[in-house]
């Protein structure tokens, strides 16, 4: 019965399962693939020499995979607390809830899984391929399928879906069915305890793994000021909603004032609905502090240095966070989606008391700008921060190197993500029936 009623629900939220579809699926295709080119160079002399930027890459994309799964599963969780309500009051017990919960992450973890395996092998060839055209390894990856890469993916895809689909599951059961069903947009508890002390506990690792950067060796101060990046980073994603609730009014109040009816229906939606706005600004945060920390702490070393990359060295950053920062992208796009559908009734609401779908549409693209800017400016601090500690570890003082085009042209990325998915998930309850068919 539950895996029936599973598969319904399955059937009847294509948007939401589609996104953690994708998520997994990325996930297990990231991890997988690392590990066939790590498998591939590790036997290999002549491969020596891109064996740290695999292992660091591989390192990259378990923590991204770990990330995003987590909070798209969380998101597609909290978008059916209806559903959830109206089991409950049909007379569903907490454990079969939960129960259910799990089925369905199950259903999606393991078609999701089977796929991102058989789509490792093409990802890691061409991976291997591309270190040999552009000269960072002497020969292609030459890589051979063994199980080892593809027992770690599928563990760990399914891993990360069962215990993020668990947590999801203990917040849906633990409002009453009649509160569930209260139509108030306004969410009651924005920090429950125990995701502000993941929060105070991982900033506070954070800020020790930067204290730590420049009294280390400096082959080891990349990788500690990475682990601060990403310490940071689920830090601010813990405690982000209140940091989004300020937001709201800040950001958005010269929105507000240049348009004011859409600009207030969305500083209105931020303001009210900070965890949900957060779970599409954390994606963005990700990619900006992870890409830039990359990207110019190689600037900053080779600028204390007094070098210059030119050629197949330039693309080293570039390889290494390239397939991540795709993925990161890729969870905007679902993320605001996500976020947006969620909204549908609203909007069409909106529409029946006089609002025109001229004024929805910007209220929509606000919303997107003002939460990707809240995201872009989470990441940039923590990326600034890791950054300022590895220039004072390279240079002894705070300082480091950046790209302004390269640092507008994440943002922009981010950006159009997030307004392409706000938009087209928006698309029929801005300009169709005022009754959802």
């Amino acid at each position: 019965m539950t895996l029936v009623l599973a598969w319904n629900n399955v059937r009847t939220n294509p948007a939401g399962f589609a996104a953690s579809f994708t998520a997994v699926l990325m996930a297990v295709t990231l991890v997988s693939g690392g590990g066939l080119l790590i498998a591939a160079a590790g036997g290999r002399d002549d491969l020596g020499g891109v064996m740290g930027l695999l292992a660091l890459s591989a390192l990259v994309s378990i923590f991204v995979s770990v990330f995003v799964v987590a909070g798209t599963l969380s998101l597609h969780v909290l978008r059916q607390r209806r559903t959830w309500g109206l089991l409950r009051s049909a007379g569903m017990t907490p454990r079969q809830l939960r129960r259910l919960i799990t089925t369905e992450a199950l259903v999606v973890a393991v078609s999701a899984s089977g796929a991102g395996c058989a789509l490792a092998v093409p990802y890691a060839g061409a991976i291997g391929w591309a270190l040999h055209a552009i000269g960072l390894a002497p020969v292609s990856v030459p890589v051979t399928v063994t199980p080892g890469p593809f027992v770690l993916g599928l563990a760990a895809g399914l891993l990360v879906t069962l215990v993020a689909a668990r947590a999801a599951a203990r917040k849906a059961v633990r409002v009453g069915p009649l509160e569930v069903l209260r139509d108030s947009a306004v969410q009651q508890r924005i920090m429950p305890w125990p995701r502000a002390a993941l929060g105070v506990t991982a900033l506070s690792g954070g800020a020790a793994l930067l204290w730590l950067v420049p009294r280390v060796k400096p082959v080891a101060a990349l990788p500690i000021g990475l682990a601060a990046t990403m310490a940071l980073c689920v830090g601010a994603s813990a405690l982000g909603p209140l940091a989004l609730k300020a937001a709201g009014w800040t950001l958005a109040a010269p929105v507000a004032w240049l348009d004011p009816g859409a600009g207030m229906l969305a500083r209105s939606a931020l303001v009210t609905q900070p965890r949900r706005a957060m779970s599409v600004a954390s994606p963005v945060m990700l990619t900006v502090a992870l890409a830039c920390t990359f990207l110019f702490a190689i600037s900053t070393s080779d600028a204390a240095a007094g070098m210059t990359r030119t050629g197949p060295d330039a693309w080293a950053a570039p390889v290494l966070v390239g397939s991540a920062v795709l993925f990161t992208v890729v969870a905007v796009l679902n993320a605001t989606a996500m976020s947006m559908a969620e909204r549908a009734e609203e909007i069409r609401l909106l529409r029946s008391v006089g609002t025109r779908p001229g004024q929805l549409t910007r209220m929509v693209c606000w919303e997107s700008l003002v939460v990707t800017g809240a995201g872009a400016l989470l990441g940039t601090s923590i990326a600034a921060a890791s950054l300022a500690a590895l220039g004072t570890a390279a240079v002894g003082e705070l300082w480091f190197a950046f790209s302004v085009p390269q640092y507008l042209a994440l943002v922009l990325v981010c950006a159009v993500s997030g307004l392409v998915g706000g938009l087209a998930s928006t698309r029929g309850a801005r300009r169709g029936p005022l009754l959802a068919g």
